[in-house]
């Protein structure tokens, strides 16, 4: 059994889960747009909610445009306060350097997951204790394996 929580919305399209089992739930675009290649635009989705206190929803790309035509979201995830009213606007991208996509009103453009948030309480301190990894940043766990078996 899953927990669900219940969230007010005003849409022209309330967004929905396409299978059981789903994090995400579809969200349409509001209106039409081209984007060229290398472009990004900001595509309405028609949507307001509001989230009950201790929830954060995030605006995340959909798999299959990403990788059939290149389309993602600028800022993925995006946040959704509790707080926003707002209508819910997805920046997306056109990452193919040759072709064209149009979106059309009603086109499935982002999904919406919906999750509960810890807010952290920041206690400042002189040092921070230690870790084995250390502050080992970007490439410190390695790329991938040569084939000798030594991570590069």
């Amino acid at each position: 059994m899953t927990d669900s929580v219940d969230v007010l919305i005003t849409a022209d399209r309330v967004p929905t889960y396409a299978h059981p089992g789903d994090a995400g739930a579809d969200l349409h675009a509001a209106e039409g747009v081209v984007l060229a290649p290398g472009s990004r635009a900001t595509v309405g989705t028609g949507v307001a909610i509001a989230l009950p206190d201790g929830y954060v929803a995030f605006v995340v790309p959909r798999s299959g445009l990403a990788f059939k035509h290149g389309i993602t979201i600028v800022n993925a995830p995006g946040t959704v306060d509790a707080g926003y009213r707002g209508e819910i606007r997805v920046a997306l991208l056109n990452t193919d350097a040759h072709e064209s996509y149009e979106i059309a009103a009603g086109d499935r453009i982002a999904q919406l997951v919906v999750m509960p948030v810890s807010r952290a309480r920041f206690v400042q301190v002189e040092r921070l204790p230690g870790s084995t990894r250390g502050e080992g940043g970007f490439g410190s766990t390695g790329f991938g394996e040569h084939r000798s078996g030594v991570n590069v």
